[in-house]
């Protein structure tokens, strides 16, 4: 027996059920800005709707409302660490709180994939990092009318205006204050983060800068295949405190120092950042810094959703605040 084809059920169908025009029933339906339909008889429509089964053709309510109520968001060509993630979940979280839908799109060097705000007609495009002019022209050109951030990228690093400084002076501090003055910076050897590697060295310099009593003896990328080799480096230069770049690469200076029989914390003090599940598993447990990522997904839906509504922005930036959780390698 042939399958039978179920009926899509339309908003014509919802306005002769309920003896209404289709236009009005359309105003609703779609959300349309502008009209003054009674809040009694939206509720009857709504209900209605949800009472015959009618499900919104969104390429047709796009073209109506001119709203497609998609976010999309530019993601740097990053690795997709844990607090990435957890900013992530909680902006998308937010987003569809508010019947916004989140696309993330990840442009790679030499890519030949037509980009995504060309055939999404997304509400608004926000980028994590800032946009070069180039691409922002291409942006705007493809007809997305809200940008996020509207201006070139410039001298002034995201991170810096996300507030993202504090983790390595607090990495350093805590170090200091555990006694450790000869320290060692173990960075990621992934090129795709250079530039975020080479801010937290200089913020751990600055961080040392005037403190006549501390040095960074080492500063070298750490890796599966060399960690071995680093921390018995950097114990012979009388290294005892490592900040290291992320909890992934304070794992492994862990590792390799507790296999070389060397005592943590006693000899070796570590210190990793971002507080990943990972930090709270290893024996001994990680000391680390903790950022609100989920507060950078609050204020990065905030910013999403008062450009597609075309309310004000929000005036308090995002909660991105820093603290050491101290645990057993500190």
């Amino acid at each position: 027996m042939a399958g039978t084809t179920v009926k899509r059920v339309t908003a014509a169908d919802v306005a002769r059920s309920l003896g209404l025009s289709r236009a009005t029933v359309g105003f609703v339906l779609n959300d349309t800005p502008g009209q003054t339909i009674p809040e009694a008889t939206r509720e009857r429509v709504l209900a209605e709707a949800k009472r015959l089964g009618y499900r919104a053709n969104s390429a047709a309510q796009a073209l109506a409302s001119g709203r497609s109520r998609i976010i999309l968001l530019v993601l740097p060509d990053w690795p997709l660490e844990y607090s990435m993630r957890s900013h992530l979940d909680e902006l998308s979280l937010a987003l569809d709180e508010a019947g916004y839908s989140l696309v993330t799109m990840t442009p790679h060097p030499g890519g030949q994939a037509r980009p995504l705000w060309e055939t999404l007609r997304p509400d608004v495009v926000l980028g994590m990092t800032p946009f070069d002019a180039r691409r922002l022209e291409e942006i705007r050109a493809s007809g997305v009318q809200h940008v996020i951030p509207p201006t070139p990228a410039g001298a002034a690093s995201s991170a810096d205006e996300l507030g993202f400084t504090e983790g390595p002076r607090l990495q350093v501090e805590h170090l200091l204050e555990r006694g450790r003055a000869r320290l060692a910076f173990a960075s990621s050897p992934d090129p795709r983060i250079a530039d975020l590697v080479a801010q937290r060295r200089r913020l751990t310099v600055e961080t040392l800068r005037n403190r006549p009593h501390a040095a960074l003896r080492a500063e070298d990328a750490v890796s599966v295949s060399n960690a071995t080799a680093k921390v018995s480096e950097w114990l012979a230069a009388g290294v005892d405190g490592v900040v290291a770049y992320n909890d992934d690469i304070a794992a492994l200076v862990l590792g390799a120092a507790l296999r070389a029989g060397v005592r943590v914390p006693e000899d070796l003090a570590i210190v990793g950042h971002d507080d990943t599940p990972l930090a709270q598993l290893l024996v001994p447990s990680l000391s680390s810094v903790r950022i609100d990522s989920a507060g950078l997904g609050r204020y990065l839906a905030d910013l999403a959703l008062s450009a597609a509504r075309a309310s004000a922005p929000p005036t308090i930036g995002p909660e991105t605040d820093a603290h050491l959780v101290v645990r057993e390698t500190s």
